[in-house]
């Protein structure tokens, strides 16, 4: 498994855990409303059977709607790590192609990080990222093959922090990703099954807006692998593949697409956010497809996916707010 004991990098994983909004676990609150159900009954000498049944169903319902609110972030998490996956691939092209190679490297790290303490996090739980543990039998033996396919993958990752990164190895990456990328996409459509009917309608979107982020990344990352020579004309058709599905996903966030289960937006202040997308968007496409794929326009793909990720972050954690509603 990945670690890198880098202090820089220490501070910024306890800088990142403040920041995180610290809501009520999932755990606490079951405890707490079952420690009450039980005080209540333990009151009442002869519980009617109809008391009892409403009791129950509210326990149940009250834990169910908790359930909802934290599978709301266990989907924009997950969903996270596919793109982690993909900006990861991403930043070792650059330092592969010298572009801004000790920032990268840097990057990299952190990405690095992140993916694995949040890996960590749904298997295990973690409270600092209002993770709770992953029981479902099928979702933790899924996690544990995405553990597998990263313990493989990040020994690409200290290759290249320790400076390792040849034209073999990433040759190797341009192959490795795309597993570990599946894989993880699998366990968040298990995540998305698991939100269950309360969330029937918000999960997809929650999950598509999330994949978006993956997208600036995988569209980055094929534009670099054409530009690094590797696999070029699958990586053309690729490129073209990704940029039509983020712009379908993108019209669909907000005018719906029923193949997408994909409902559309209504609240203004998401379809507002969706509009500085677009305008990032409509930057970045034109280089993607300009078939210029020298190291001036490498450099462009590498200070514009930034921005796109960014806004379209912010996108998702609107959605996640809008599913615990």
């Amino acid at each position: 498994m990945f670690s890198y004991h880098n202090t820089q990098y220490e501070l910024y994983t306890q800088r990142n855990r403040q920041m995180i909004n610290k809501r009520n676990n999932i755990i606490t609150i079951t405890s707490v409303l079952l420690m009450l159900g039980i005080g209540s009954l333990a009151q009442a000498a002869e519980p009617n059977p109809a008391e009892l049944s409403s009791l129950i169903n509210n326990f149940v319902k009250q834990s169910m709607e908790q359930v909802g609110k934290r599978m709301g972030v266990v989907l924009n998490l997950s969903g996270r790590q596919r793109m982690l996956t993909q900006k990861m691939s991403k930043e070792m092209l650059l330092i592969h192609l010298d572009i801004d190679a000790e920032k990268n490297r840097q990057n990299l790290g952190r990405s690095a990080l992140l993916f694995n303490v949040t890996l960590n996090g749904l298997i295990k739980g973690d409270k600092s990222q209002n993770l709770a543990k992953t029981t479902d039998e099928d979702t933790v033996k899924q996690l544990l093959l995405i553990s597998n396919l990263w313990h493989s993958f990040s020994e690409h990752i200290l290759a290249t922090l320790n400076k390792k990164l040849d034209k073999t190895r990433i040759q190797k990456v341009a192959l490795e990703n795309l597993p570990l990328l599946k894989e993880m996409n699998k366990a968040v459509f298990m995540y998305e099954k698991l939100a269950g009917a309360d969330l029937a309608k918000m999960a997809p979107v929650v999950n598509l807006s999330g994949r978006q982020r993956m997208l600036t990344q995988k569209m980055s990352k094929e534009f670099l692998l054409i530009a690094a020579g590797i696999s070029v004309k699958e990586n053309t058709i690729n490129l073209q593949g990704t940029i039509a599905l983020f712009e379908r996903t993108l019209k669909g966030l907000r005018d719906g697409d029923e193949g997408q289960r994909l409902p559309g937006t209504p609240q203004k202040d998401i379809r507002a956010q969706l509009d500085i997308i677009e305008k990032h968007w409509k930057t970045f496409r034109p280089i993607l497809q300009k078939k210029d794929y020298s190291i001036a326009q490498s450099k462009h793909v590498a200070s514009l996916n930034l921005p796109l990720l960014k806004e379209m972050d912010k996108a998702v954690k609107m959605y996640e707010v809008l599913s615990d509603e």
